[in-house]
């Protein structure tokens, strides 16, 4: 039941912010006012049961340095929420350069070919079945400023909220593997999708690009593992890769967060930690 209602959380939004309109336009009386609005609103904050699965081992999705963000190696939910099936999402970008970024008050956004990650390849973690593909959207410029930043957690954010998963992962590819785990790789490069629905994949196979699409500041990777291939109804499955090749001291600073939290996931790379994939894992 839970899943149930939880694959319908965009219309619950949309339902909660319509019975509002309501509410002011048509003086609807009380206590009937507040029943309308806070139905669809409970409805809405409703997720999926959390999944027991423990951690699956997986080729990683990029090659050469990359940084965690947002990792579950650091805490857990890792973006601070369970929606979306990504309670053990991760993003990945490149180390930061030698001179620092600073964040700006112009309102004018940086382009996503001035980042190096942007266009790099995303590989698949395992072999599978294509099940979703999205690949039209535009790649926008980054929210590298301070108003650009809370623009996009407040207006730009509760729209993408409204229109649902795809403006949020923005074009992205979903696998089914063979252990009926689905890999989910969001914020890709439009028309980068090298892949179509229903084709098979094998581990180490390009996928797309890194892009700027979706809900996201500048270019960088969103990986996770769910347990359905809608991410609205699935919970997250957290995942291992152990062909990497970490360095403890190597952290990029722009990145890092500290100790990891009692919640973290043992053994996955925290934030601002800086990960190296040399071997070639394509098939």
């Amino acid at each position: 039941m839970r899943r149930a209602i939880a694959r319908w959380q965009t219309w619950w939004a949309r339902l909660f912010v319509l019975m509002i309109l309501t509410c002011v336009v048509l003086d609807v009386p009380r206590p009937w006012d507040l029943v309308l609005i806070i139905a669809p609103f409970l409805l809405f904050l409703v997720r999926p049961p959390a999944c027991d699965r423990g951690p699956v081992r997986l080729a990683p999705p990029v090659r050469g340095r990359w940084v965690a963000l947002n990792s579950p190696g650091s805490a857990v939910p890792s973006h601070g929420v369970k929606a979306y099936g990504q309670m053990y999402a991760v993003d990945l970008l490149h180390p930061s350069p030698a001179a620092s970024v600073s964040i700006g008050w112009g309102l004018r956004a940086r382009r996503p070919e001035s980042y190096s990650c942007f266009g790099e390849p995303v590989f698949a973690m395992a072999p599978g079945t294509v099940v979703q593909v999205r690949d039209a959207q535009r790649d926008h410029g980054a929210r590298n400023t301070w108003p650009l930043l809370v623009f996009m957690m407040t207006v730009e954010g509760f729209w993408r909220e409204l229109t649902g998963v795809p403006r949020i992962l923005g074009n992205h590819v979903i696998v089914r593997h063979e252990d009926g785990t689905y890999g989910t790789y969001a914020h890709l490069r439009r028309g980068s999708a090298t892949v179509q629905i229903g084709r098979s994949v094998h581990a180490g196979q390009e996928l797309a690009q890194v892009g700027n699409t979706g809900n996201t500041s500048e270019p960088h990777l969103h990986v996770q593992l769910m347990d359905r291939a809608h991410p609205a109804a699935a919970a997250g499955i957290p995942m291992e890769w152990p062909d990497l090749e970490l360095h403890p001291d190597d952290t990029d600073p722009r990145w890092a967060t500290g100790e990891p939290k009692r919640t973290a996931q043992p053994g996955f790379p925290p934030n601002g930690q800086v990960l190296e994939v040399r071997t070639a894992l394509d098939a």
